[in-house]
């Protein structure tokens, strides 16, 4: 990979851009269509959202007023938690199509598998869910289907209905969360994992070790931690509203992690925080 626009290929042939832009907490209006604007004009042409970001809109009014061809740009969103059933994915389906101003998204994923209001039969809402997503993609309307914060015993459950097994898995992946299990589960079952919050929701900025390889390489401790995540083969989702980080979080090609550089990002533990609990959460 050189570049933005270098791809991942994902189980079904689809190719990725090998890292996208992320828009969590961006908030809908002026910032999100500005900050998006800005990143297609750095070149990023993969762009993450989701319903529950409530944002979808603007990052429709983005995409369209940027100048650039809807087929050069690969656009996800995610199915919220309330959303959940085959009704109601096909509801909010076709809805989050109009917000956006498509008639397709290249990636929709189901963002959490456990939801508190399915708690009680989540394997079934999952499995109509997923059925619906199905036909979606077998319609042309999706160009690839997947999940968000689903862990192997959720996959499992998703497998014993599924026709298309999940061509992507989207979890909380930085310096100090490895989620090693789950990565191996992905990895064998030809799963992509992106990762949001690469940066840890910014609490990788104060960890020692990141500001040592930072230093000695001349890059910043962001470009440190995206590049940690490209060289274990994860697609990385950075968020910013500033222009100037935009950018530089785009500058991740002419520089390589030695393996022991690795071997010391990889030795960090709990130094962002960990993942949450899909199956305890309150939402």
């Amino acid at each position: 990979m050189d570049s933005l626009t270098s791809t991942y290929t994902l189980a079904n042939g689809v190719k990725i851009p090998v890292v996208g832009f992320g828009t969590w907490q961006t908030p809908d209006g002026d910032v999100a269509v500005a900050s998006v604007k800005a990143a297609l004009a750095d070149g990023y042409r993969h762009i993450d959202t989701a319903q529950g970001y409530q944002n979808e809109e603007s990052v429709g009014k983005a995409w369209q007023e940027s100048g650039v061809p809807r087929e050069e740009i690969f656009l996800t969103t995610k199915l919220w938690n309330k959303n959940h059933s085959y009704d109601l994915t096909m509801s909010s389906f076709e809805e989050s199509l109009k917000k956006l101003g498509t008639d397709y998204v290249d990636l929709f994923l189901i963002h959490w598998p456990n939801p508190i209001d399915f708690r009680d039969h989540w394997q079934n809402a999952n499995a109509e869910t997923w059925r619906a997503m199905e036909e979606l993609y077998e319609a042309g309307k999706i160009k690839a289907i997947g999940v968000s914060n689903f862990q192997p015993h959720h996959l499992e459950e998703l497998k014993k209905t599924a026709k298309i097994m999940p061509m992507v898995n989207q979890i909380f992946l930085a310096p100090g969360e490895k989620q090693e299990e789950v990565v191996q589960y992905c990895e064998d079952n030809h799963i992509l994992l992106e990762a949001y919050s690469p940066l840890g929701t910014g609490k990788i900025f104060d960890v020692p070790e990141m500001k040592t390889l930072a230093a000695a390489h001349n890059k910043s401790i962001a470009q440190i931690a995206l590049r940690w995540s490209l060289q274990h083969g994860f697609l990385p989702l950075p968020k910013s509203v500033t222009p100037s980080r935009i950018k530089e979080n785009t500058e991740l090609f002419d520089f390589e992690l030695s393996p022991e550089d690795m071997a010391v990002i990889d030795g960090l533990n709990g130094v962002v925080g960990k993942a949450k609990n899909p199956d305890t959460t309150t939402f």
